[in-house]
């Protein structure tokens, strides 16, 4: 059993090693015949993970499962960034223990993901929920087949979460949920510790790929036919700060448009690591789309300082009017916090202040939660849930109003659209999103899905686009 340690998570090691397999790690295909089912929660790269997690499944025999009760092993990929997120996952461990108690008493439960990785969670799994067969950590995902077969033979709960940062493996099998757009992971971890995150601690420090893998992978996908990709990183504008001397992401990003792609996205930014080089290689070059999410978390210097965010308001609005200067047809959003610890009544009024100014084509917004082992959760001068919940629903006024404003300019022009689906909300159409990332439902036929095409907007939601395809 290795549990994880979080005194152990602070620390930097920076002794990782970029390692090449034919994935022959297991020689048995122990899941012939056998079922699965995966279930995600938090970010990108959590998404991309779950592919892994899928890959690695398949190549051992297992088949995809579309419902809980028929699968003979269920995972979720866990993610520790909100409270909430936590609650989600131990609810939904309720529900897996009724079916194990009752249905399906061989199902096999495990946890992989950020909450793995937690000392916490693992005390907790080890003391409340014996029933969850193994845990996987972030930093030796490439080794689940092994810890899944080592549950099968001894029965015995398997965990397995190291506290120091795992290898970068290459060539772990994918399956991939878009046969059209395609997730690439450039850099793992985040070295700059803000206060109120505990991803430094459950993803580690900062390793990028080499950029000859990562270009690699971007060819290979264009030649499978992928329209777009999406560069993806805790902190992607830190890539290459720890391997390379004279090579970053503005390279990266110069390097991944010359294989012709049609269309290159990243996420996620943090402002202390955008350059003016960066945005000079978005403006330049035309298969780089032209939406950027940036957060911002706070609005106040004071605040800022207090979440170790390492740049000013000032700072901020530099940037973002440089992208809008520059960038033609940018749309960018951004994440706010509100009520961190000690955030007064004028703290918020800068925020809003910022938002007004900024005018963001959308905003994902919270209200702070501690987690467990940051500093954040040491401040005292906490904000009451009354206080927060008022802000962040005046926040949410303010910023809807103006993502329903961005949305409207974008009434009866054509915009080309990468068509991804059929429509959620309408079988007889479908959707896709434009170069600026907004979701259009779409008025035409499914033989359009995985192609570019000219949309014309047709009328404009707060959340969404309609449209209608035209030649």
């Amino acid at each position: 059993m290795k549990k994880p340690n979080m005194n152990e998570a602070r620390k930097r090691h920076n002794n990782s090693e970029v390692k090449y397999t034919s994935y022959s790690v297991n020689t048995t295909k122990f899941g012939k015949g056998k079922k699965y089912y995966v279930r995600t929660y938090g970010c990108q790269m959590n998404e991309h993970d779950s592919e892994k997690i899928v890959g690695m499944l398949e190549s051992v025999g297992y088949k995809k499962s579309e419902d809980i009760e028929s699968s003979d092993i269920v995972i979720l990929n866990t993610c520790a960034i909100r409270e909430n997120a936590h609650d989600k996952v131990f609810g939904f461990l309720g529900v897996l223990k009724h079916i194990k108690d009752t249905t399906n008493p061989n199902l096999l439960v495990g946890i992989c993901g950020c909450m793995a990785q937690e000392e916490v969670v693992v005390n907790e799994i080890l003391k409340k929920y014996r029933y969850v067969d193994f845990v996987c950590g972030t930093h030796n995902l490439d080794n689940l087949l092994n810890i899944i077969e080592s549950k099968i033979q001894t029965n015995n709960q398997t965990i397995e979460v190291l506290s120091y940062e795992g290898d970068i493996v290459e060539n772990i099998p994918v399956v991939r949920e878009s046969k059209y757009s395609a997730w690439v992971d450039i850099i793992y971890g985040c070295d700059k510790f803000c206060t109120y995150c505990i991803v430094p601690y459950t993803r580690g420090s900062q390793r990028s790929r080499k950029k000859e893998d990562i270009i690699d992978e971007v060819k290979k996908l264009k030649e499978s036919g992928y329209k777009e990709i999406t560069l993806l990183g805790q902190n992607v504008n830190a890539y290459g700060k720890d391997i390379y001397d004279d090579y970053n992401l503005a390279n990266l990003l110069k390097d991944v448009s010359a294989t012709g792609i049609d269309r290159v996205r990243f996420v996620t930014s943090h402002p202390w690591d955008f350059t003016e080089e960066m945005v000079d290689v978005i403006a330049e070059n035309d298969n780089i789309m032209p939406y950027i999410h940036l957060p911002l978390q706070s609005g106040s210097n004071r605040i800022l300082k207090l979440m170790n965010r390492r740049y000013t308001k000032e700072d901020y609005l530099k940037l973002y009017d440089s992208i809008r200067s520059k960038v033609k047809n940018s749309s960018i959003t951004t994440d706010i916090i509100v009520g961190f610890p000690g955030e007064s009544e004028e703290d918020f009024e800068e925020t809003l202040d910022v938002v007004n100014k900024c005018k963001f084509d959308g905003a994902f917004t919270f209200a702070f939660s501690p987690r467990e082992n940051t500093p954040a959760a040491l401040m005292k001068e906490t904000v009451s849930e009354e206080v927060k919940m008022d802000r962040l629903h005046r926040l949410n006024e303010v910023v809807n109003k103006y993502s329903n404003e961005a949305n409207k300019k974008m009434n009866n022009k054509i915009v080309k659209c990468l068509v991804t689906s059929l429509s959620d909300k309408d079988k007889n159409k479908v959707c896709g999103y434009t170069e600026n990332m907004k979701l259009v439902n779409i008025e035409g036929d499914k033989s359009l899905i995985g192609k570019i095409v000219n949309v014309k907007i047709t009328d404009t939601k707060s959340f969404s686009l309609d449209g209608i395809y035209v030649k």
